[in-house]
Parts: structure tokens; C-alpha cells; sequence
């Protein structure tokens, strides 16, 4: 193509004309056009994170347990016995918006050999999802899509699906939200890195055959989705799980037979992303022959090959003199599996066919040294408008008993049993606390440990106040954790934004990662990676800011894990923490009002700390029958479904001066509704004072199917638990049918 030709095409691979200058002055010649489509690719926000690196520095990522921080395709945090957990979180958000059945299929898999990747057996699944109000055929048909598509994929995978959450609001009409996060073990002296070294060593492409699929997917997540979207379905990944189970137990077998030096699975931007990435952590080159990549259908011209996003390919690197042993593996697991190319030692990622050099390239150019950026920020004008808004009406209201029963029926307070009964949950055998709870419990394999593990957001506190919303999604995913008797331990996340180049956009981005900063330092919960996911907008409209924070923790004795359910008739229920008169960014002041706005509730990270604490030594010394974190819709919601389980009651009668609405609905942060048998009740107490922690005694487990509320004398609630389980039940499958 002619130099001419070329100046009109550095746009279509979503360079700017600076970057493209910057091209110029790197290679010191013109590119050609299959170099142009590997800058374009490598450059996009997608794979270089060129407006959030700066930002991403001010997270804490080390700590005397950690094992691989953010740099590689998963975190690793040791948790004893020579165990090491693997976890990362991803998002697949416009495949998703195009394609809800293959984008969130993909997205499930392509977390899963981010896992397996690092030598670890994948060992659940979870998912947070976020779509538009569930009143047309678009959003009830992107919901069942994505739902079946995650369940889809795990399904055949034998990787239990153990937790995650799903909301409803008008900010995600255009653009949904999936993202999908997985954990797996390994033992911590069998870890692999996707590092290419060893000059000589060949480069082997392990599992399917090359095709059209997904050429160019980095790039369309980097741009924000638009009428135009469904001419975008080609950009979009097809998933064949059956493949991917093979091409696990393969890689796995190589990796604990020590025969691969490096080993990175093919995700966004295909070949492209893997090789540069696997050469420049190794201080090496590579160099790619395109005749030799096994091929879906012919035609495939060079840049589709490199940028093509085929799903269940791995790119490792291995000794010459292993070649046959690998073979004979990848053959056992019907597997397809070919060298395309060698570790060079010259730093540059070469791509020829045959004898002819086609692309020359610095692998760092392409990777470490890809442009940064430092958008400019501003606060947006509606920020303190919205903070001084007055949400009190909440509070006046009187009927208690119908503003409950309107909280059960909304799809974000309804139970969400319709999206993971489609999951399997137990596959495997490791899972001992299953969905509907705050986190869900794996035994660790080979030891009495047991491992918590949730996924958590409230994207209206974020909206309105970044800094502190986020700090509350990592304090609440903390919570989620230690309610089950584990100790917070470790975050992954991942960031989904509107526009970065929308200065009120990257002002929340830059406030939100301020504020999941100064949470996980205060929380102890270090940071070992994630994923950054920008322009999500609609039509220019973006959608709530939301960190979705993914948190484990450890116990030391699985048997030692608490349910969120009361268990039996006669203990006593308490709640541990204080609530406030706040109603701001809650549930009730949406459905009453149609808007969010007011102050976020108050968040005290170090009596959040201190909770946490308190409650994973609770379980260990056994005296809870059962915890469960209150958050959206209060604590009347958290004791409907603590009762909902075993179709207990509660007889409860206590006081306060706070009105009965934020008493019941209000969203104070850090509380745990606890139950506690009366015989521990004394330890339990006594304890409660050692920790100086502000609690209730609310009254008794019922076991007459009731739940019976008196507050300053007055009685608030007496309804069978059996009607409100009815709308609670119910009211999501009701509303997802098309």
C-alpha cells in the first residue's frame, strides 16, 4: 500500500495523528499496513490502559502474602500450606451489548485461561451484571442472553458458578455491564508467567484453529457503542467450551510436568497482544511465522490472522527437546498443537511467511513504552447540587408494611435465585456456601482452609460521591467476607467508565481510584489486579461509574463458616454496628423518588476494619449461628432473607432514635445482622465489649413463620413470611420473561 494510502488509515486502527507521528518517529520509516494495524491494536485503551497507568499507580498491590501482583494474566495471594489462590476479574461489556449470549459466553472463558494460565485449576466462576430497567424486549432479551451465556459456558466447564450480582437501573440502557471473575489454586512452587525467554526456544499455538472471529475486538471495547452497533457483530468472539475443557487439562499437564518455560492464553488482540506481551516481560524478541498458524478457513490475510480474537488458543513457549513430550500431551487431549515460531534475542517482534519479513517491530514499543496520557478532570456541576439534595421524605413515610413489600418486588431487592439456579453451583464438590448469601465458601483443596470469595458494587453511592463510593464497595465487599468467618484478605477489580477523554468522567475515575486506594490500605486488602474498562456510553451518555470490587478471604477451618440464614428457633438476633438517619443513593429514596441523590451514607473504614475482625474471630471461636451484612434495603430486608431459608420467623421489639423508616430500610454502612444460640450468648457478649463495638439486641429467632416487628413501643410489622417470600421469589423470573 502506498505511503499516500496509508495517511488516510492510521484513523481506522484508532490512532490519533499525534500517535501516528509517534509511530513514525519509532520505526524512523513509514509502516506498512499490517505494522499500522499492530500499533493500532496495542495503542488502544483496551490493551496499553493509556488514560488509567497513571492513575493505577496510586494502588497498594504488595504485601508479605502476595505472589504475583497486577503485570500478569492473575494475582496470587498465599494463604498457607503451599497454596497459592489465583483471582482476576475482567469485563466483556460491548460484546456483551452486541452479542449477549457469545459476549458473555467469551468473557467466561477468556477469565477462565487467565486462571488455568498460571498453572492453577479454575475453581469458580461469579459475575456482576448490570442492564437497564427491565420493561422492553431489548433488555429482557440482553438478560437472558447473558445469563444463559454465562451459564453456558461454566456449565460445560465443570467450574461451579458460586456468586455475583446482578442491578437494574436506567443508566445501563445502552450499555450493559458483564464482567466476570474467576479464582482458581495452584501450588505456589509450580507457578508460571507469561514470559517468552530462552533464545531458541520455539513458540508453540496450542488449542483452535485461526478465523475471522473477533478481529478487532480490543479496539471496538475501546470506543464508545452507538446506534451503529449491530453492523459490529463480526467484532465479536465465538465460544466453544467443549474445546476450552480440553485445552485446560492440556495446558495443565504440561505446566505440572514442567514442560513449558511460558505460557499466556490468546485474548484481546489474538496473537498480537500475547507475543508482544510474552517477549517484552522477557527482555526478548519473537519471531512469528504466519504460514505455519493452523487456519479456520482460508483467505486470511496477515493482519486479520494477528488480529484475530479466536477463542481457546494458547501461545507457549518451550524447549526444543520438550517439543515431543508436549505433543504427545496436547495428541492425548485431542488438542491441536503447532510451533509457529522462536525466542529471538533481539528484543523486536518479527512476523514473516516463509522468507518474507512482513512485520519488524520493538516488542516494547508495543507494550511498556505505548503512549500515556494525563487527561485533564473537572467536577461535574450536578456533584454538589445532588450531595445537598433533601432525601428525607424517606424518613416521614408511615406504611411501613406496603413500603416493604414495594422494596421486595424490585428487581434489585428481589431475590436473584432466577440467574443463578441456571448455574451450576456445587460441579466440583469444593463449594460449601452456594449463592444467596453475602460470599460464597470453597474448601481449599488438600487442607481444613477454607477460602470466601465475593464480587460487589453500589454504583448509585459511586455516582454520587466517587471517592467514598468506592471506598464503600471495598468495605462492603470486606464485609460480604468476614460474615462468613473469613479474614478480607485480597482485591481484584475492575473499573468500568464512560469516556476517559470526558474530563467529568475521568475526574469520577481518578476520585473512585483514590477512594478503593485508601479502602484497601486502611482494610489490609491489597490490590493484585485487574482490569480497567472505558467508553462505556451510549449515544455519548455514560453509564454509572462502577468499581466492581472482587475480594478473598481465608478461615483457617472451612468447618468454622457461618450462613447468612437463622438456623434455629429461640436465638437471639442482634445487630452489630449503628444505624443513622441516611437515605441518600438508597433503594427506598429511588422508588419513592425516581432519582438518586443525597449524601452517601457515612463510612468509618477503621470501625469497618474492626467489624470485619470481630466477626471472622466470632467464627472461629463458634458463637454465631449466623451473620448477614445489611446493605441495600436495610434490615428489614436482611431479615427476610436470614428467615427465608428454613422459613423461620423473628419476634423482634427494640428502640432507637432514628425514625422507623431508616430503622428498617435505611443503608447505613458496616452493620452485620448476627444470630447468636443462648448458650453462647454470655462469650458473645462479653466479646462485644472487648471489641468496643455499638450493637442491639433486637429480640429472638420465631419459629412460628412470622416476622413480627415492635420499635419504640410501636408495632411496625406483623406479615407471614410465606407472603412476602411470594413477591421476593418471584418478582425477578416475572419480569425477565419475554
Amino acid at each position: 500500500m502506498s505511503e499516500e494510502a496509508l495517511e488516510d488509515k492510521w484513523s481506522e486502527h484508532g490512532l490519533t495523528e499525534e500517535e501516528y507521528k509517534r509511530l513514525l518517529r519509532i520505526l524512523g520509516r513509514q509502516p506498512n499496513y499490517l505494522e499500522l494495524a499492530l500499533f493500532g491494536v496495542m495503542w488502544s485503551e483496551h490493551c496499553c490502559y493509556k488514560h488509567s497507568k497513571g492513575e493505577l499507580r496510586k494502588l497498594p498491590t504488595e504485601a508479605h502474602f502476595v505472589l504475583q501482583g497486577p503485570g500478569e494474566n492473575a494475582g496470587i495471594v498465599d494463604v498457607g500450606e503451599g497454596v497459592g489462590v489465583v483471582f482476576k476479574i475482567e469485563s466483556h461489556n460491548h460484546p456483551s451489548a452486541i452479542e449477549p449470549y457469545q459476549g458473555a459466553a467469551t468473557g467466561v472463558g477468556g477469565i477462565i485461561r487467565d486462571i488455568f494460565t498460571m498453572g492453577a485449576r479454575p475453581a469458580a466462576i461469579l459475575d456482576s451484571l448490570r442492564f437497564g430497567p427491565l420493561e422492553g424486549h431489548r433488555v429482557k432479551g440482553l438478560l437472558n442472553g447473558v445469563v444463559a451465556g454465562i451459564g453456558g459456558y461454566g456449565n460445560c466447564m465443570g467450574i461451579p458458578n458460586v456468586g455475583g450480582e446482578t442491578f437494574f437501573h436506567p443508566a445501563y440502557s445502552g450499555n450493559p455491564l458483564v464482567n466476570a471473575m474467576c479464582v482458581g489454586f495452584v501450588d505456589t512452587n509450580r507457578v508460571f508467567r507469561g514470559r517468552a525467554t530462552g533464545p531458541g526456544n520455539l513458540v508453540l499455538l496450542v488449542g483452535s484453529r485461526t478465523g475471522r472471529d473477533g478481529i478487532k475486538g480490543a479496539s471496538f471495547a475501546s470506543v464508545e457503542l452507538s446506534d451503529s452497533d449491530p453492523d459490529k457483530r463480526h467484532n465479536v468472539q465465538v465460544g466453544d467450551p467443549f474445546m476450552e475443557k480440553l485445552v485446560m487439562e492440556a495446558t495443565l499437564e504440561i505446566l505440572e510436568n514442567g514442560l513449558a518455560v511460558g505460557v499466556q492464553d490468546l485474548g484481546a488482540a489474538g496473537l498480537t497482544c500475547s507475543g508482544c506481551e510474552m517477549a517484552s516481560r522477557g527482555r526478548s524478541g519473537i519471531a512469528l511465522d504466519l504460514d505455519l498458524v493452523p487456519l479456520r478457513e482460508d483467505g486470511l490475510l496477515d493482519w486479520e490472522i494477528m488480529l484475530s480474537e479466536s477463542q481457546e488458543r494458547m501461545l507457549m513457549v518451550v524447549e526444543p527437546g520438550k517439543l515431543d513430550r508436549v505433543r504427545a500431551i496436547c495428541d492425548k487431549w485431542d488438542v491441536p498443537c503447532t510451533a509457529i515460531g522462536k525466542v529471538t534475542d533481539d528484543d523486536c517482534f518479527v512476523l514473516r511467511r516463509g522468507q518474507k519479513v512482513l512485520a519488524v517491530v520493538p516488542s516494547v514499543f508495543l507494550t511498556d513504552k505505548a503512549p500515556a496520557y494525563q487527561p485533564p478532570m473537572s467536577e461535574p456541576p450536578s456533584y454538589q447540587p445532588l450531595k445537598k439534595a433533601d432525601v428525607g421524605l424517606a424518613g416521614k413515610i408511615q406504611d411501613i408494611p406496603g413500603l416493604l413489600k414495594k422494596l421486595l418486588a424490585s428487581p434489585n431487592i428481589a431475590s436473584k435465585r432466577w440467574v443463578y439456579e441456571q448455574y451450576d453451583c456445587t460441579v466440583g464438590a469444593n463449594t460449601v456456601l452456594a449463592p444467596s448469601g453475602d460470599a460464597a465458601v470453597l474448601r481449599i483443596p488438600g487442607t481444613r482452609k477454607g477460602l470466601a470469595v465475593t464480587c460487589d458494587c453500589n454504583s448509585r453511592f459511586v455516582a454520587l460521591d466517587p471517592y467514598w463510593g468506592t471506598a464503600m464497595a471495598v468495605a462492603e465487599a470486606a464485609l460480604n467476607v468476614a460474615v462468613t468467618g473469613a479474614r478480607p484478605l485480597a482485591i481484584t477489580n475492575c473499573l468500568n467508565f464512560g469516556s476517559p477523554e470526558n474530563p467529568e468522567v475521568f475526574w469520577q475515575f481518578s476520585k473512585a481510584v483514590d477512594g478503593l486506594a485508601e479502602a484497601a490500605r486502611r482494610l489490609g486488602t491489597p490490590i493484585t489486579g485487574g482490569n480497567v474498562s472505558f467508553y462505556n456510553e451510549y449515544d455519548g451518555v455514560p453509564v454509572y461509574p462502577t468499581p466492581v470490587i472482587g475480594m478473598v478471604g481465608v478461615m483457617d477451618d472451612v468447618d468454622n463458616r457461618v450462613p447468612h440464614h437463622f438456623r434455629k428457633e429461640g436465638d437471639h438476633v442482634f445487630l452489630v454496628g449503628r444505624s443513622l438517619e441516611e437515605f441518600g443513593g438508597s433503594e427506598l429514596h429511588w422508588l419513592l423518588a425516581g432519582r438518586d441523590e443525597g449524601h452517601v451514607p457515612f463510612l468509618n473504614l477503621d470501625f469497618a476494619a474492626r467489624l470485619n475482625a470481630f466477626l471472622a474471630d466470632c467464627a472461629k471461636l463458634r458463637y454465631l449461628e449466623s451473620a448477614h451484612d445489611c446493605s441495600e434495603g436495610g434490615l428489614a430486608v436482611a431479615l427476610l432473607e436470614s428467615a427465608a431459608t428454613l422459613g423461620l420467623g423473628v419476634s423482634l421489639d427494640w428502640a432507637d432514635n432514628i425514625s422507623p423508616a431508616a430503622a428498617l430500610f435505611g443503608e447505613t454502612c458496616s452493620r452485620a445482622l448476627v444470630s447468636v444460640s443462648p448458650e453462647k450468648l454470655g462469650q458473645f457478649m462479653g466479646y462485644l465489649q472487648d471489641f468496643n463495638l455499638p450493637h442491639t439486641q433486637l429480640g429472638r429467632v420465631a419459629g412460628d413463620g412470622l416476622i413480627s416487628v415492635r420499635y419504640n413501643g410501636a408495632g411496625l410489622l406483623h406479615e407471614e413470611l410465606k407472603g412476602l417470600l411470594g413477591l421476593w421469589e418471584g418478582a425477578l423470573a416475572g419480569m425477565a420473561g419475554i
